[in-house]
């Protein structure tokens, strides 16, 4: 469960675990940047590194949510799962270096499916709980839906993008609801019965 920073929080892990695992000696003391984009930035990008776009978020309805836990006689609401859709797209002035760097930003990926909550927490401070952590993998997107991102959302020349998947990020919410808030008062309405029909003889 994450407070409501946790998208930006999880975008932002992506790049620091990217930034983190990058040596220079990889690419021949070459520079690289890692940067969170929005779709204005492709206009004027990076000239070398991975930009981290989010396009999509879907609500995850694979699990059913449970209630929120009762505290102090309110219970929280119902906590919002999310699955977040990005582009990784490499950057360079030259197809063979931009290659280089899609094959090792997949790899790096890979070896880290679950960004930790230390990771998640260095954007801002206690967005995730110390024993919570977001699986991370690569997403299914078919070409064409890819060229149409570009084209439509982004538009600007395609540039080398690997489709992944932030899943189920479960957002709590502040607002606490009274559990008890329509019981007004309750009254214990004990009556004696009588049977009917039953009568004395004398």
């Amino acid at each position: 469960m994450a407070s409501h920073v946790a998208i930006a929080s999880t975008c932002e892990a992506i790049v620091r675990l990217l930034r983190s695992n990058f040596d220079p000696a990889d690419f021949n003391n070459a520079t690289l940047d890692f940067q969170v984009y929005v779709a204005d930035n492709f206009l004027q990008p990076m000239d070398q590194g991975v930009s981290v776009l989010l396009y999509r978020v879907y609500h995850n309805g694979t699990h059913r949510t449970p209630p929120g836990r009762i505290v102090d006689g309110q219970r929280q609401r119902t906590k919002l799962p999310v699955d977040l859709h990005f582009l990784l797209t490499a950057w360079a002035r030259t197809a063979s270096r931009q290659h280089e760097i899609a094959g090792w930003m997949m790899r790096v990926m890979e070896d880290n499916p679950i960004l930790p909550a230390a990771l998640l927490n260095a954007y801002q401070p206690d967005v995730f709980h110390e024993d919570e952590g977001v699986e991370v993998g690569l997403a299914e997107l078919t070409t064409e839906d890819l060229f149409h991102i570009w084209e439509v959302m982004i538009q600007h020349v395609y540039q080398l993008s690997v489709p992944y998947m932030a899943r189920r990020i479960e957002i709590e919410s502040v607002q606490l609801r009274d559990v008890y808030g329509l019981v007004r008062e309750r009254v214990n309405d004990v009556r004696p019965t009588v049977s009917a029909g039953v009568g004395t003889t004398g």
